[in-house]
């Protein structure tokens, strides 16, 4: 199937030029570099350490500039590495040379220990006096932001030695939990992961009857593996929590993420509030198919009026320009050099890891996207999301590779932005009511796929982070009563879920790749429901606004970049907004399905 559908999608050559970064894995330049670094990285260690209570600014700044070239130089070595394992997980070459990098940068990067370690433990009167210097402002946010740590920092061998092991540590199961999923082929066809995920959104039941099935026995035959890889990361985040003294396990997210743990708590309380929102919804939508029981693996069954049309390559790309010129020639221009430069890596593949990204790689470099193209209209709007973050990326890079790094929180404002556009492109074409629903119950969908489903994973994460912390070792059963429990409490009586379903937790990959970073999602879907609002309202003066905001990238924190719009993240009003908008979406939806 996977031949065909390139073949008929015209995906099948959509492949990204990583040798914009190198020629290969065999390069000689990765090796050169590599050498260099090392080299630069012990010199800076040799001429500072020890040394920066006794900098004044214009030191301190050469040496956080020179730190932040270095680190560039390996941060587009890793991203190569990545990229290049991302749709070659099946190649031992490929694998050996991903694990040979992480090795080889946690070797130069324990030189730079000192810096974080030593500013941040500078008296507050000395730093606050530095930061206070023009020469400096440049930096000013990523300095402060390196002292939220303070308390929760090592001694300089104990953060080597952290630095020092974390290639064979988490990043190294997660790297298993990758190639496993990759190398699993379901049903009698040996499907791949993403092929069967697709057969959930088909008309027929039985079909994804079929595929609920498929998944399932495919995910049993590695569940063994896949529970040790849970335990193991878990394990993992706990003991450096623990080393650390974080309070919780969510609190290095929100420090990295630059919120104050009452805001995330406002966001998750406020949403677990309005889970009526989802049962009302999917009452709706089995009566509309005519059900008596909504199962699982009825959830994404599109409505019998969604339009039933397969875009191809070429169609999506005009969709997704079209919509985002119609905002910013600036945004559509820079996406449009995405199709035309190679950036972009679209085909379902053997060995390609499942699902979607954009990745920055770095400043003198440029971002890559990798979609998994099935066709349908949801591929699209995924398509338009991973644009989004690439545009985001070129953007903030002028602002350098240090500031440049948005917290996860508003990393997601340019991506879900770019699907809203989209959307509301669509939905402008359509005449019928019947398929106006169609289209809208989709979108639905896809919003709470985005915030009540993610606050759900987030208070999954909780449950099993806090069991691990005070009863050691989750078994099988144990991760399959918390997902059912607090995928019930967002389903309530309107979704019957499987015993198929509870083992369904096993290939969700954040959950590995970025401990608690769900939440981030419902975050930027609450917060870019209230941009679009205002952007309705004010038009032409919302756009400059939204661009300085990207364009700001991390340069400060997500309470001050939000300001020009009025919007004030600490307040728990502001998430009842953005919850009165989905609900008045799924008001709409049962306003159209009275009409028709």
């Amino acid at each position: 199937m996977g031949k065909d559908i390139n073949e008929r999608l015209g995906t099948r050559h959509v492949l990204w030029n990583l040798r914009d970064l190198f020629e290969s894995i065999d390069d000689p330049n990765i090796d050169t570099e590599l050498g260099d670094c090392q080299k630069k990285a012990q010199e800076i260690r040799k001429q500072y350490a020890g040394r920066i209570k006794d900098l004044d600014s214009y030191g301190l700044f050469e040496l956080v500039k020179a730190i932040e070239l270095l680190s560039e130089r390996l941060g587009k070595i890793g991203a190569f590495s990545y990229l290049n394992f991302s749709t070659n997980t099946e190649d031992p070459t490929t694998c050996a040379f991903l694990q040979r990098i992480k090795e080889a940068v946690s070797q130069i990067s324990k030189e730079l220990v000192f810096f974080e370690l030593e500013w941040a433990n500078l008296p507050d009167e000395k730093a606050q006096k530095l930061l206070s210097e023009n020469v400096l402002s440049h930096y000013e946010h990523y300095l402060r932001s390196l002292r939220r740590y303070r308390p929760h920092l090592l001694s300089e061998k104990e953060e080597q030695l952290l630095v020092e092991i974390s290639p064979v540590g988490r990043s190294s199961w997660v790297n298993l939990f990758d190639k496993v999923l990759s190398f699993q082929r379901y049903g009698p066809k040996k499907r791949t992961q993403e092929e069967v995920l697709k057969d959930l959104y088909l008309p027929d039941r039985e079909k994804r009857k079929a595929a609920s099935l498929e998944l399932t026995e495919g995910l049993k035959d590695d569940l063994l593996v896949l529970t040790h890889t849970f335990n193991t990361v878990l394990a993992d985040k706990m003991i450096e929590d623990r080393l650390r003294k974080y309070p919780s396990w969510i609190s290095s997210m929100n420090l990295s993420n630059e919120l104050e743990d009452e805001t995330v708590e406002a966001l998750i309380s406020a949403s677990t509030k309005r889970y009526d929102i989802v049962e009302r919804y999917y009452l709706l939508k089995k009566r509309l198919l005519g059900l008596d029981e909504l199962y699982d693996y009825d959830r994404y069954a599109p409505l019998p009026w969604l339009p039933d049309r397969e875009v191809t390559w070429n169609e999506a790309k005009d969709m997704v320009l079209s919509a985002f010129s119609k905002f910013s020639e600036e945004m559509a221009d820079i996406a449009r050099t995405f199709f035309e430069k190679g950036w972009i890596h679209a085909p379902i593949l053997p060995g390609k890891i499942s699902g979607a990204f954009a990745h920055p790689v770095a400043p003198s470099a440029h971002p890559y996207v990798l979609v998994n193209f099935a066709g349908t209209l949801r591929d699209v709007e995924t398509l338009a999301h991973e644009l989004g973050h690439g545009v985001h990326q070129v953007l903030s890079a002028k602002k350098g590779y240090f500031n440049s790094d948005t917290p996860l929180t508003l990393a997601e404002t340019a991506s879900v932005f770019g699907e809203m556009l989209v959307f509301q492109d669509i939905l402008k074409e359509l005449k019928s009511p019947k398929e106006k629903l169609g289209l809208l119950a989709s979108k639905i969908e896809s919003v709470f796929a985005t915030v009540f489903r993610q606050i759900a994973m987030n208070r999954f994460e909780d449950a099993i982070h806090n069991h691990r912390r005070e009863k050691g070792e989750l078994s099988v059963d144990d991760f399959s009563k918390y997902w059912m429990e607090t995928q019930r409490a967002m389903f309530g009586k309107s979704v019957t879920l499987t015993d198929n379903y509870s083992i369904w937790w096993s290939y969700i990959s954040h959950f590995l790749h970025v401990p608690g970073y769900v939440y981030s999602y419902a975050f930027g879907e609450l917060l870019v429901l209230s941009l679009y609002g205002l952007y309705k309202e004010e038009g032409e003066a919302f756009k400059e606004k939204y661009l300085e905001l990207l364009r700001a990238g991390g340069s400060d924190t997500p309470y001050n970049l939000l300001k020009p719009f009025d919007i004030d993240i600490g307040e728990k009003s502001f998430w009842d907004k953005g919850l009165n908008i989905i609900d008045n979406m799924v008001k709409d939806a049962e306003g159209l399905s009275k009409e028709i």
